[in-house]
């Protein structure tokens, strides 16, 4: 595996190698997975800590690239059959397309300490709060999700945004930080009491969940987001096309 790094380079050690781990894992020799090399061994080839090494390695895990396997070590995700969703859209966008007028029921800005999810998904420490946005949303009838955003501190927000305007385009205007990529994770859980309420529910009535990770053009994280959504109020549509 070969891997240089800019020890002068204005970018971090870490992204320097998760850029480059990223493009590496895509070549057909690692495509069907391919195990990487020991970490150690890999640190020491480089020139840099372990902990440097290994906050790109977790920044892959969590994207779905690559799997930590106990005893075995870092393995590629078998990438040889997937499926991608594309064109995405953010809610507004998602809304008006439907020809829905999309309605802003509360909206709370808040500084927040990060999860041990956040902090590897965004490569901070816990130490300092975040940027937490709270909104529930809908259409002009009823409310039907309500979501949770954090956001990477590099990009300077500041809290007093006018979050009424849509969100990636304060992001894109004010601080030049473009939304350019999507994860997606789909699954479903009951309602407990708090998401009953807002949602306007019963306790216990079906919800989707769906959380989001936001990427910009480079591959940097931007934004990690959960939504529950009226499981009675919404369809989640993948549309496909089959290569030939």
């Amino acid at each position: 595996m070969k891997i240089s790094i800019d020890h002068n380079s204005a970018i971090p050690l870490y992204l320097q190698i998760e850029n480059q781990l990223r493009n590496i894992i895509r070549e057909p020799e690692y495509k069907k997975g391919k195990m990487l090399p020991n970490e150690v061994d890999l640190s020491k080839q480089l020139g840099i800590s372990r902990n440097t090494l290994r906050q790109a390695i977790n920044n892959l895990v969590t994207e779905g690239l690559l799997v930590r396997k106990k005893g075995i070590g870092t393995i590629v995700v078998n990438q040889s059959v997937s499926s991608k969703a594309k064109n995405w859209l953010s809610f507004t966008q998602e809304m008006k397309a439907q020809g829905i007028e999309p309605t802003n029921y509360e909206l709370h800005t808040s500084w927040a300490l990060p999860s041990e999810e956040i902090c590897r998904f965004f490569s901070i420490t816990d130490e300092k709060k975040i940027l937490k946005l709270e909104r529930l949303r809908g259409n002009p009838e009823f409310p039907f999700v309500y979501f949770i955003s954090y956001f990477n501190p590099r990009i300077g927000l500041t809290g007093n945004e006018d979050f009424s305007r849509p969100l990636y385009e304060i992001l894109e205007q004010d601080y030049s930080s473009v939304a350019k990529i999507s994860k997606e994770e789909i699954s479903a859980q009951l309602a407990d009491k708090f998401l009953a309420q807002k949602l306007e529910i019963k306790p216990g009535d079906a919800i989707l969940i769906r959380k989001r990770f936001v990427y910009d053009p480079g591959g940097r994280p931007l934004e990690w987001n959960i939504g529950y959504y009226r499981a009675d109020s919404f369809v989640y549509t993948l549309e496909f096309e089959r290569e030939v």
